[in-house]
């Protein structure tokens, strides 16, 4: 039977903490099958479930102690660039950079989403019967744009779009990575989607994975992803809201398993 493993949490730190304890303790072992580490094993939960009630409070990444003798989980300057990364990870989830051999970024997915529309056929009465918005207008505002004669869409700009023309309650504001030929991908995009809701004048995420490294990738993708929020919020003019984070494959590889440990103060073998 699974088990729903659900942590309410501060802010983004406080989430790490409880979930890399948690696992430690109620993790289930599987060796992986297929992937970047096949053969190894790695603890993971059924299904995991993160309640963040304010994921803008500073500090944004988790604080090791000094006595604890391990390196933090993640970097600064990684998540928001610095000396030593070509590419903060912020834009590599806000903007369409994509560096060579990579198939994907998650913002090539949410800010140059390709629309399959025929550039002589979109102002046809065929697909202005099915559009709610004006395709004219929205290229105007360059939230959907055309290259080499395909069609494209900024997910983000479009939300902040609807947002403020259309008013806040809404429940059709998702924000898609996922495609359904990703599942040819030698590694597929772990990040599926993030949903949005405005309510009591703050913008709340939805955010879901289908496979999350807890030890660093949790620290790392939820810090970028709260710079996102910011960032949506200030352009629609509300408040940052909460996040619900959720996976079926959130877990921990054996080879942080040791560092884990340290840093809960846990024996290590």
């Amino acid at each position: 039977m699974l088990y729903i493993h659900k942590i309410v949490a501060r802010d983004l730190p406080d989430l790490w903490f409880q979930a890399v304890y948690d696992i430690l303790e109620h993790g289930r072992r599987f060796v992986i099958d297929k992937g970047s580490y096949a053969g190894q094993t790695r603890l993971e939960y059924d299904y995991f479930i993160g309640h963040v009630k304010y994921p803008g409070t500073q500090p944004i990444l988790p604080d090791i102690p000094p006595g604890c003798g391990i390196p933090a989980p993640v970097e600064e300057a990684y998540i928001y660039g610095g000396e030593g990364y070509s590419r903060s990870y912020i834009e590599y989830l806000m903007t369409d950079r994509k560096e060579e051999g990579e198939s994907y970024t998650y913002g090539s997915r949410l800010v140059k989403s390709h629309i399959n529309w025929d550039l002589n056929k979109y102002k046809s009465k065929e697909l202005k019967a099915i559009l709610t918005q004006d395709v004219d207008e929205l290229i105007e505002k360059h939230i959907v744009f055309v290259e080499n004669g395909n069609f494209y869409l900024n997910q983000i700009e479009m939300i902040i779009y609807l947002c403020k023309k259309y008013g806040h309650r809404n429940n059709q504001l998702v924000m898609q990575v996922a495609k359904p030929d990703d599942c040819f991908l030698q590694d597929p995009p772990c990040l599926r989607h993030i949903d949005t809701r405005i309510q009591d004048n703050q913008l709340h995420f939805f955010v879901y994975f289908r496979s999350w490294d807890i030890y660093s990738g949790l620290p790392a993708n939820l810090a970028a992803i709260e710079a996102l929020q910011k960032y949506m919020a200030d352009c629609i003019g509300v408040k940052q809201g909460e996040f619900i984070v959720e996976s079926k494959g959130a877990h921990i590889y054996g080879y942080a398993e040791k560092l884990a440990k340290l840093r809960c103060l846990k024996d290590v073998e």
